[in-house]
């Protein structure tokens, strides 16, 4: 007898706009997600509101101010905030993303990738690892977008994420947008980065839109803004992570803001449990007639895995990642520093502390993405002040 289908849930992420909807039709989500900072992480009021709330409806917390893959690592009081906010509402997940937030005293007030790298590999697990013990649960890690290859990687994206799995204890929520906006910004099928990671890691899914943004040198990227409907794209990738994940996944969308009506977002939660459907559908054909064999995260690695340092050697790295990740910060926000550095790369960063391979790496910068970032950078601020 054919074993019973997983059960997925498919919910929002919360939103002071949607409140009102949230509970009005609450029997037609099955879970609500809920950014923690800026209302709920340090008020006991509000915690107790979000407990409420999670007597109502599943709750998942998701955090966005941590950073998680920073060189410069986790703010103790921070983690203690979420801990206490975890035992206050005993939600059902938790999670944050593989992004560094601040560097050099600058707070980007969004999400950076990491230099893909054996270090960054390393840094992270390490940030992971002592999340999980100081809060008391493991969070699930996201992958981020972004508008441009971050400086000094030697991996792609894949090969990041694969190695970060097999260092950390960590499980992936997985964000199909940022997997197509990435896919076309850096230049690679994110169908195939989809089949590449272990299947039993991939614990939760966020879908969302995006719109394409031009720089002054007409050069176009893909920004992932949650302000549109989600793509066919995504809702094709959907469709392959139920074709492969075995176990049942909470499927998230995400929208911040420009809402549709309450109905228009519900219709794409009806389809993402439609694609998703197709997608558990195949796999029972093929269980049923070829067993589907999943490998190991291992035996997928290809020279994505990085060399243990010892201790010493690895503070002494993480320090000249933490120096480039400062000058980048510098550059995502601050003006005047960009336009000094476009004129003398290699001046700025010396005056950074970069040494010469560093320096190297950050000279390559893509320039149209550095003028987008900036600007979606500028964009987010804004929008939480």
């Amino acid at each position: 007898m054919p074993s019973a289908a997983p059960r997925d849930r498919f919910g929002l992420t919360w939103h002071p706009l949607l409140a009102g909807a949230i509970l009005t039709h609450g029997h037609r989500l099955d879970i609500v997600e809920v950014i923690p900072e800026g209302r709920f992480l340090d008020s006991r009021r509000a915690h107790r509101a979000l407990r409420t709330l999670a007597r109502q409806i599943p709750v998942a917390i998701h955090g966005v101010s941590l950073g998680l893959a920073s060189a410069e690592g986790l703010d103790v009081a921070r983690l203690d905030a979420f801990a206490r906010l975890m035992d206050d509402v005993v939600p059902e997940h938790w999670s944050d993303h593989l992004a560094f937030v601040r560097a050099g005293g600058v707070e980007l007030g969004h999400l950076a990738a990491p230099t893909r790298s054996a270090l960054t590999v390393e840094a992270t697990a390490e940030n992971l690892d002592r999340a999980a013990r100081r809060v008391g649960a493991s969070p699930l890690a996201e992958n981020v977008s972004t508008l441009l290859d971050p400086p000094g990687s030697d991996r792609s994206e894949q090969a990041w994420l694969l190695a970060l799995l097999e260092a950390s204890g960590s499980d992936l929520l997985l964000d199909l947008h940022n997997l197509v906006t990435n896919g076309q910004n850096l230049g690679y099928d994110p169908l195939a980065l989809v089949d590449a990671l272990p299947a039993h890691r991939i614990r939760a899914i966020h879908i969302a839109g995006g719109t394409e943004v031009v720089a002054t040198t007409g050069e176009a990227r893909l920004l992932d803004d949650h302000r549109h409907a989600v793509p066919d794209s995504v809702y094709a990738l959907l469709e392959r992570v139920g074709e492969r994940v075995p176990h049942a996944i909470d499927v998230i969308l995400e929208r911040d803001g420009a809402f549709p009506t309450f109905e228009a977002l519900l219709g794409e939660l009806d389809r993402a449990r439609v694609a998703l459907a197709a997608g558990r559908a195949r796999r029972a054909a093929a269980v049923a007639t070829t067993p589907i064999v999943v490998r190991p995260a291992m035996d997928r690695l290809s020279n994505a895995g990085g060399v243990h340092r010892a201790a010493g050697s690895l503070e002494r790295e993480r320090g000249r990642q933490a120096r480039v990740e400062a000058l980048l910060a510098s550059l995502y926000v601050d003006g005047a520093a960009r336009e000094r550095w476009l004129v003398d790369p290699d001046g700025e960063s010396r005056r950074a502390g970069l040494d010469d391979a560093a320096r190297e790496a950050v000279r390559s910068i893509d320039r149209a993405g550095l003028e987008l970032a900036a600007a979606s950078f500028a964009h987010k601020r804004v929008g939480r002040s």
